[in-house]
């Protein structure tokens, strides 16, 4: 689903190698992915596709620009698609998740910090569930959108009101 890149690096410290191996996997890949399913996805029935965002789309961590920004160029990609296909009747969403207990989240804040943390974290399962929602025909309404799945985190003010 993609490449966290150099974390913890300012931008003035990333080299351009770093960046472009960020979007190449994060937003290249999916790019190359869908131009070369479309046509199996226009012959199937009521084809959905859902892209495997981050809630680093709509919220930044200190260090972590080029992912941040591959993620939200990966939404937007998706809501680009879902009106370029919709005429297809193909379905384009996104899952954005907060941190999800995988090896890359271990490697990026260290093997043990997922172990009691102080902050939720979610299971691949419980993504997966939600891509398998956005792929069924329960969801059949849904296009365009991304689902948000952080506990509520970028719902909350940081203001003390």
């Amino acid at each position: 689903a993609g490449v966290s890149g150099p974390v913890g690096s300012l931008i003035e410290d990333t080299d351009l190698a770093a960046w472009n191996a960020v979007l190449a996997v994060n937003v290249t890949g999916p790019f190359l992915v869908l131009k070369h399913a479309l046509p199996a996805l226009r012959l199937a029935v009521d084809a959905s596709v859902v892209l495997l965002a981050s809630d680093s789309a709509s919220v930044a961590s200190p260090g972590m620009a080029p992912y941040c920004a591959s993620k939200a160029a990966l939404v937007q990609f998706g809501r680009a698609l879902s009106v370029d296909l919709a005429g297809a009747g193909i379905r384009v969403n996104s899952v954005a998740p907060s941190i999800v207990d995988t090896p890359m989240s271990r490697g990026d804040l260290g093997e043990a910090a997922l172990d009691d943390p102080a902050f939720p974290v979610q299971t691949a399962d419980e993504v997966a569930a939600h891509v398998a929602y956005l792929l069924s025909p329960h969801s059949r309404a849904v296009n365009g959108t991304t689902l948000i799945s952080d506990f509520g985190y970028t719902a909350r003010s940081g203001f003390p009101a």
